[in-house]
């Protein structure tokens, strides 16, 4: 049948996430594009546009893969906030042990990159980032946290979130990676006594 297209557009999109993920949004050339999804330029181009275009798409694929297990983590019922952040930053230690996906988070690679984005792609990755915190901040509310504290949480857990995708491209152990989560898990408790 004419003009029907001869590959599979999802997994061509999965395969372009990859390239965005491993080189980031201003080393992902259309020559690494054409190469990982296996379409000449003409393809990539009929299908998905230009190289923002596909960025965008392949940002929302990634946030459809991923988020949905951050929603499942964070949905509890949790005991207390220390095991919301434990089970939210899990979620990444797992995706990172991956053998299958490059090291890190497009989302995380993306914000590194935010001056490279147009518009549209800035817009998309701040809503993200924003959503993901709105989820963590409703999360330690269920949890029992009062709404300053609530919003302090998130926003530490959202910055070990980011700082765990930094340092597994940066060649950190998974041992290491466990002791940061750990760490962040843990809540210092107001009542001790500061010495």
């Amino acid at each position: 049948m004419a003009g029907r297209k001869q590959f599979d557009v999802d997994e061509a999109l999965r395969r372009a996430m990859l390239v965005f993920w491993r080189w980031g949004y201003s080393e992902a050339s259309i020559d690494r594009l054409t190469e990982g999804t296996g379409l000449g330029r003409g393809s990539l181009y009929g299908t998905f546009g230009d190289k923002s275009t596909l960025f965008r798409k392949s940002l929302q694929r990634y946030a459809e893969t991923y988020h949905p297990q951050y929603h499942q983590a964070l949905s509890g019922p949790h005991p207390d906030p220390s095991a919301v952040a434990a089970a939210y930053l899990q979620v990444t230690l797992n995706r990172i042990a991956d053998p299958a996906v490059p090291d890190g988070c497009l989302l995380t690679m993306s914000a590194a990159q935010f001056p490279a984005l147009d518009t549209e792609g800035q817009a998309l990755v701040s809503a993200m980032i924003d959503g993901l915190r709105a989820m963590l901040e409703q999360a330690f509310r269920a949890a029992g946290a009062g709404e300053p504290e609530a919003a302090e949480l998130a926003l530490c857990a959202l910055a070990t979130n980011k700082s765990l995708a930094v340092l597994s491209r940066a060649g950190f152990s998974s041992t290491d990676l466990a002791t940061v989560a750990a760490a962040a898990s843990r809540r210092p408790h107001p009542e001790a006594p500061q010495h």
